[in-house]
């Protein structure tokens, strides 16, 4: 069942922007079709061209019905805000609202456990959607599925060089209406081409909100281990010594988070209910004037990168990776950091300067590192990072 494996995880986003493309895109009204594809089971992406007093800075206060006024732009599927069930409960007792059908294709490599629900074909579709084919290049879909008319595909990270692949799999099938990315980030998808995408009316969506709070938890436990010494405690139980020592207590803290997407968010949530004081970096500080969770919100650039780095005791990074974060932090950044602090990195791999990293956390700068991504995926397994005790790697 599509909506067992939805609250798990993972690629489980996809297929409910699938069911939601159906009981939206294709139960809606015939009229506004594309909006209701683009707003349905992923945030639409806008695609580059080439509680007490709040301080933050950026231009004047605007009135908003949201805290962030981009929450009125556009709409996403969130594990702990969304409902559930709303699209298969439209399937399920009004089958004949489908106004069309979906045609899937799917670029994904054949062993992609993630896109099983997708391509397992002992697996059941949601009623009004077919899988017309499966594939990592143009070549692998036969040219009569063009008589097909497909209208939606899917992209799987597990699909190599797919930033080549989407825009000669488009040319080839020009009908795709709706692109789904399976992950939360794009970036394995950017190109020259890109941006023309949208222009030509394509709509495209990822699966943002799908991931926060397994990594927002992630954060967290990863705050505790180093706070509460855990490598200390199963050392003692190991030796069965006992000698107390004192942990530090997370509440009264700083976290500071570096990219206030739904992941920072969800993770700044978490880090409120211990007590812990909240500063954030976003690229427009303005809209989280509303804000009731942060305390503090700078504008993105350098110094205010430094500045957060200054203050926290924490640091969680889930920076998306673009031109202007790869290498955001870098030396200068870890140089500016509150001695003994955490970093923890869940964005992109590329936004951090690996050797800067390794560099504080051997010179005692840093405290320790949580690191869920890396610049090279998987890490090597001659990288220096394995060796330093001080580091989580997930």
């Amino acid at each position: 069942m599509i909506q067992r494996f939805l609250l798990r995880g993972g690629v489980r986003a996809v297929p409910n922007a699938r069911r939601s493309a159906l009981a939206s895109g294709g139960a809606a009204s015939q009229s506004q079709p594309e909006q209701s594809l683009a707003q349905t089971g992923g945030a639409q992406l806008r695609l580059p061209s080439s509680p007490s007093a709040r301080s933050y800075s950026g231009s004047s206060p605007l009135r908003k019905k949201a805290w962030d006024p981009s929450l009125d732009e556009y709409k996403y599927w969130n594990r702990e805000e969304s409902k559930h069930g709303e699209a298969s409960y439209v399937l399920d007792m009004s089958p004949e609202s489908i106004q069309r059908e979906a045609r899937i294709l799917c670029l994904a490599a054949d062993d992609d456990r993630a896109s099983g629900p997708l391509t397992d074909p002992s697996r059941d579709l949601p009623f009004g959607s077919r899988l017309l084919h499966a594939g990592t290049q143009p070549t692998d879909f036969p040219d009569s599925l063009v008589d097909e008319r497909p209208n939606v595909l899917f992209v799987s990270p597990s699909c190599p060089h797919a930033r080549l692949q989407l825009p000669l799999l488009l040319h080839k099938f020009p009908t795709v209406e709706w692109i789904h990315v399976r992950s939360a980030g794009i970036d394995f998808l950017e190109s020259d081409e890109l941006p023309g995408v949208t222009k030509r009316g394509v709509i495209m969506t990822n699966a943002k909100g799908q991931f926060s709070s397994s990594l927002s938890e992630y954060a967290m436990m990863a705050c505790s281990y180093f706070a509460k010494d855990i490598p200390r405690l199963l050392a003692q139980k190991g030796a069965k010594v006992w000698n107390d020592f004192d942990i530090e207590e997370l509440r009264g803290k700083t976290m500071g988070i570096v990219g206030y997407g739904d992941i920072g968010r969800a993770t700044a949530k978490l880090a409120s209910v211990y007590g812990m004081k909240v500063v954030a970096l976003r690229r427009n500080p303005e809209k989280s004037e509303l804000d009731p969770i942060c305390d503090e919100v700078y504008g993105t650039g350098k110094l205010s990168l430094q500045k957060l780095m200054s203050v926290s005791d924490y640091v969680v990074c889930s920076a998306p990776s673009t031109v202007e974060t790869r290498g955001m932090v870098n030396a200068d950044a870890f140089k500016a950091s509150k001695k003994n602090q955490v970093f923890i990195n869940l964005g992109r791999g590329p936004v951090i300067d690996e050797e800067a990293l390794v560099a504080s956390l051997k010179n005692g700068r840093l405290k320790g590192a949580a690191l869920d991504v890396f610049s090279t995926e998987p890490l090597p397994e001659d990288h220096e990072l394995w060796d330093i005790d001080n580091v989580l790697i997930r």
